[in-house]
């Protein structure tokens, strides 16, 4: 129930934070038996999927050429932001939920909710795309008997809806996840091995391409692409031809296309993420989370670098199969059979892709039904296996019935939405989250009467969410107050970064807006394009230089990221600019599933809110201790010490 005034309290509870204390980080009613080893392999198994058989030919072929290498490494350098972003919260905060938890103890709860509802969307569309995509390749196989079959019997005439019901895919799914109810170490036990073979079976591709491959793939000149080009298109002279792959060498598509293929690439590396969501089931979760990410980050790059430049090594580029490069790249330089091998090796991946999907959809579920923000019977927990049983069967129908039913090509895009707004808001997290004030910490309960400083403790106080709401209005900013403040953070500069973290954010949209819909206007030197891109890049960089001068928290955790406040800022920048790169489809679809969310939360979580409880239960006890006071006498008043010391005797640590 909403108790104070309408507007103020509606407001209040739109920003409310989630409290969490340090002693209740170790607190789970999960099975906490995850290795660092186990969160590696669930990391690369997520990332690593079909895509590297698939993804560098097409990138190849028709975006970078051999420069496929570099747009890896673009790729894996603004993944990698995001990455460490994710590893610092994972230390911070090694709880269930990912970046759903991460914005609500740091932003609020209508952002958190947001967050968590369109992750949810992304893993959902994620698992039922991967498990037609497995159907698909196992037909391949078969030789298409599968897709013949279903094809012919059961074909579906209808728009936005499949082909023909698929079958197989929903077998899939419902049987991994009743995996993952059973228990998530023997699923992280299937993960490690399909992961391995996935691992062994790039390494054969990587040293085939190297010993087969030839350097002069990468030196390919105009005049044979345009020789190329004459026989491909039937053209009878090769006078005033203009080759479609580009001008040869290392870069034939130049640095735009480097760029674009990096884009493209970008996607390769989504997954790792699903690492947070184990925060409860990891031992160790401060160390093994930060380490997790990292490393599988760091494995899937090398084996998207080297798998890139075996396969432009074996092959011309503008010769490769963009749907299936590495069959034709072997059958090319001779080593037809190894086919087989590389057909096991993307069912492999595509196992690993499909349950890093699985695994996180129900534990972000259940995170937010034990917040109160979806139904409360979504939060059950087995009490043999420890898993969140009725949320991971559950979200497993769900992606079940779309997996069967939908031609799911139109709405792969919208997994990008979530999958980038939730980078977007961890990033601005862990900027807000570096510059609280000391007393944006709660100190803890403790029975010994010793006194928590904010290192020792890490409660978040929920109070401090309304402190940024007046502290702007009660204190006169001047600029050397904001050039020159104090030296240890305080609610007024703690404030100062709030609303320099929302104007770069909307300055990051409108700029990213504006290079992605007047490029020609500014390439052109038009003066409205020029002065706009002028303002936003002023004011950009103003509110980044006040971050600079505002001091951070010393609060110490396991890890950190490096480079406050410019990297959190620049993965803000890439992610929202490949936000604006989606179709306007895709955002009319998105802004559908967002408001089937609202109606959700606005008529059922922000009632049920276990932190909006919590609040409602201190008003009313604040309200009787008011009324037990006014009944005292004089000398019965305890003081504040008093009420310090009895409250020490009756609290638990």
């Amino acid at each position: 129930m909403i108790h104070c005034g309408p507007v103020l309290s509606f407001t209040r509870c739109l920003i409310r934070r989630k409290i969490i204390s340090q002693s209740g980080l170790e607190d789970s009613k999960l099975c906490r038996c995850l290795t660092t080893i186990d969160l590696i392999a669930l990391g690369v198994g997520s990332t690593l999927g079909a895509g590297v058989y698939v993804l560098a030919g097409e990138v190849a072929k028709w975006d970078s050429g051999p420069s496929i290498i570099i747009s890896f490494l673009i790729a894996a350098l603004a993944s990698v932001m995001a990455g460490l972003c994710y590893a610092e919260f994972g230390a911070r905060v090694p709880k269930t939920g990912s970046a759903y938890l991460y914005s609500y103890v740091t932003v609020g709860e209508l952002c958190a909710f947001i967050t968590g509802w369109n992750l949810i969307l992304s893993y959902v569309i994620g698992t039922s795309s991967v498990a037609r995509a497995w159907s698909g390749t196992f037909d391949e196989l078969l030789g298409k008997q599968i897709g013949i079959f279903f094809g012919t019997y059961f074909r579906m005439n209808a728009p936005g809806l499949a082909e023909y019901p698929d079958f197989f895919a929903v077998c899939l799914i419902l049987l991994l996840s009743g995996l993952l109810s059973f228990g998530v170490k023997e699923s992280a036990w299937v993960t490690k091995v399909f992961t391995a073979i996935n691992i062994v079976v790039l390494t054969f591709v990587m040293i085939t391409g190297f010993v087969k491959g030839d350097p002069e793939n990468w030196k390919i000149s105009e005049e044979t692409l345009i020789n190329f080009t004459v026989i491909t298109s039937n053209l009878s002279s090769a006078e005033n031809v203009t080759s479609i792959y580009g001008v040869g060498g290392f870069t034939p598509y130049g640095l735009n296309g480097t760029l674009a293929g990096a884009a493209t690439c970008f996607y390769a590396f989504v997954g790792f993420d699903c690492i947070a969501t184990t925060g409860e089931e990891v031992k160790n979760p401060q160390k093994a989370i930060p380490i997790g990410i990292v490393t599988s980050l760091l494995v899937c790059f090398l084996a998207y670098f080297g798998v890139s430049a075996a396969l432009t090594l074996m092959m011309p580029y503008y010769l490769l199969d963009a749907r299936s490069p590495l069959p034709v790249a072997f059958e090319y330089v001779g080593w037809g059979p190894a086919k087989y091998l590389v057909a096991v090796g993307s069912l492999c991946a595509l196992s690993t892709s499909l349950l890093g999907s699985i695994f996180p959809m129900p534990r972000v579920i259940y995170a937010m039904a034990e917040d109160g923000l979806l139904f409360k019977v979504l939060a059950r927990i087995n009490s043999k296996t420890k898993t969140p049983v009725v949320a991971t069967i559950s979200s497993g129908l769900v992606a079940a019935v779309m997996a069967f039913f939908f031609d799911l090509k139109a709405l792969v895009d919208m997994m990008s939405i979530g999958t980038l707004l939730a980078y977007t808001l961890v990033a601005a997290c862990v900027l807000l989250l570096r510059y609280q004030p000391t007393s944006f910490y709660k100190q803890n309960n403790c029975s010994d009467g010793e006194n928590l400083t904010a290192e020792e403790d890490g409660e978040l106080d929920g109070n401090a969410s309304e402190s940024h709401l007046t502290v702007l209005k009660e204190q006169d900013l001047s600029c050397s107050l904001l050039l020159n403040p104090s030296l240890v953070p305080t609610e007024q500069t703690s404030a100062v970064v709030y609303g320099c973290v929302g104007f770069i954010t909307v300055t990051v949209c409108a700029l990213s807006a504006l290079i992605t819909y007047g490029n020609e206007a500014i390439l052109s030197l038009v003066p409205w394009s020029i002065g706009l891109l002028a303002i936003f890049l002023l004011v950009f960089g103003v509110a980044v230089f006040i971050i600079t001068k505002q001091p951070q928290s010393q609060t110490r955790v396991v890890f950190m990221v490096p480079f406050l406040p410019y990297l959190p800022v620049l993965s803000i920048f890439v992610n929202v600019y490949l936000m604006m790169q989606l179709s306007g489809g895709t955002w009319i679809r998105f802004s559908i599933w967002m408001i089937f969310g609202f109606a959700i939360y606005f008529g059922y979580g922000i009632r049920h809110s276990v932190e909006g409880q919590q609040d409602n239960e201190s008003v009313q006890s604040e309200t009787e201790n008011t009324k037990n006071i006014e009944g005292m006498d004089d000398n019965d008043i305890p003081t504040e010490l008093d009420q310090f010391i009895r409250h020490e005797k009756t609290s638990e640590c």
